[in-house]
């Protein structure tokens, strides 16, 4: 028994670490736990106590079960279906809660998860065990089933996805992107003034039918018109809505926990947004290239 409790207690001892990397993996909370969880289960299994570098196995149990699961998804955009929670380590308490999901969801980057949600499991995995967490190559190596160079190839693949193309000078996404800064603060301070201080008059905002769903219009005209509607529709998703790059340009992408649902992308003239399309259709959101900015 005392055997069993000390070997608990290591392992709780990593368990944050744990959860920070399988939710990295797989962007679901849920799936996260589930995959410290099963972690514990093979750590009672292999003779834990005879374990000399638990962290390091720990590590590497919890990313494997997660390039698993990431593997088996049918879809890399299907939100995961609610699963039955493990019994838990002895002494832990899960937190699969919406509002420390949201809030883990921010502290690791909204636009960043909706780029990681985009790579192939294996770029996923090496990106985010060596640029994340500086676990080296030669470990990352056999868990992808690649020899140390090419899961070395894979990160830079991912790190490329990640960065998104060079296709604006800094000096105009600088600019694009103080545009666009001003223009979510005020949305999610439902503050109409500055709203239309960063749209132009005669803006002009499409949407597609995905987007436009519930009765909502395709085309609005005027930036005072549409501004009243954003105040109500957009302030509650505000939240999730964070500056990437897409297609190269500044624009937003609005993702509860991470999940993509909307892409704004704008035309901005003299400081000013003259443009928007609003996507929602999950085939359009496929195809646009989405990348973090530089913080």
């Amino acid at each position: 028994m005392g055997e069993n409790q000390s070997l608990a207690e290591r392992f709780e001892a990593h368990r944050a670490h744990l959860r920070q990397v399988a939710y990295r993996m797989l962007g679901s909370l849920s799936e996260a736990e589930d995959a410290v969880q099963e972690s514990w289960l093979r750590l009672t299994r292999a003779e834990g106590s005879e374990i000399e570098n638990l962290g390091g196995f720990l590590t590497t149990v919890v990313a494997r079960v997660s390039l698993d699961m990431l593997r088996s998804r049918k879809s890399r955009r299907e939100e995961p279906l609610p699963a039955p929670v493990p019994e838990p380590a002895p002494g832990s308490t899960p937190m699969v809660d919406p509002e420390y999901e949201a809030v883990l969801a921010d502290s690791v980057g909204l636009a960043l998860l909706v780029v990681l949600e985009r790579l192939a499991p294996a770029e996923r995995l090496a990106f985010v065990l060596h640029d994340m967490f500086a676990i080296p190559f030669e470990e990352i190596a056999p868990i992808v089933g690649r020899s140390p160079a090419a899961a070395r190839q894979l990160a830079s693949r991912a790190r490329r996805r990640v960065q998104g193309p060079a296709s604006a000078s800094s000096a105009d996404l600088a600019r694009q992107r103080d545009v666009v800064d001003a223009f979510l603060s005020a949305l999610r301070a439902g503050d109409i003034q500055g709203l239309l201080e960063v749209l132009d008059p005669d803006l002009v905002v499409r949407a597609d039918a995905v987007a436009a769903s519930g009765g909502a219009a395709t085309e609005v005209r005027g930036a005072e018109p549409w501004a009243k509607q954003a105040l109500a529709a957009y302030r509650r998703g505000a939240r999730s809505a964070r500056a990437a790059l897409v297609d190269g340009a500044v624009g937003v992408v609005i993702a509860p926990r991470g999940r993509l649902f909307r892409v704004l992308t704008f035309t901005i003239s003299a400081g000013k947004i003259v443009a928007m399309d609003v996507v929602g259709d999950p085939a359009r959101l496929g195809q646009l290239e989405v990348a973090v900015l530089d913080r």
